[in-house]
């Protein structure tokens, strides 16, 4: 006697099979045929000012830090989306160059702000050697970029450090 499931699950598992075969099939070549790195991960990153000093307590010397930071992002082919902070740590919302690694992006920045802004201090101005970098997700993006733009209303009730701790 015939049992037609069993044939009918026959057809369904080699259905199956040549599906899975042609998916990959086109995933193959089309992964294999693409001539550029593309990503889409918009990065939330936090760096401050060594040992905390607050060195962007002028608002207009902090305006030009956040200009300066911007322009060097979207030089370094890493769109800056937001740029914010306080005296003491900066904020940046940005869109990575797929080939260029987070360490060297917040290197970069840091050495070329350092040498930049270093005469408009009369201490020994530099930044701290660490950073934090978040992935922002795109649904959340509108308000990561809020977030980065209240920093100064926001940091009137919580510190950096507190809220950091709470980040992590």
């Amino acid at each position: 006697m015939l049992d037609i499931s069993d044939n009918n699950n026959i057809k369904r598992k080699q259905q199956f099979d040549l599906d899975t075969i042609f998916i990959s099939h086109h995933l193959t070549s089309f992964c294999c045929n693409i001539s550029q790195s593309l990503t889409r991960v918009p990065l939330h990153i936090i760096f401050s000012t060594k040992n905390r000093e607050p060195y962007f307590g002028d608002q207009s010397i902090r305006k030009n830090l956040h200009a300066y930071l911007a322009a060097t992002t979207n030089h370094l082919g890493s769109p800056s989306i937001s740029v914010g902070g306080v005296a003491d740590h900066i904020h940046l919302v940005l869109r990575p160059w797929p080939t260029l690694s987070v360490a060297t992006l917040v290197a970069k920045l840091k050495v070329n702000s350092n040498q930049a802004f270093k005469g408009n201090f009369p201490s020994q101005f530099s930044w701290q050697s660490g950073y934090a970098a978040f992935s922002v997700a795109e649904s959340t993006l509108e308000s990561v970029v809020e977030y980065v733009s209240n920093r100064e209303e926001h940091h009137k009730r919580v510190t950096f450090q507190d809220e950091y701790r709470a980040i992590l």
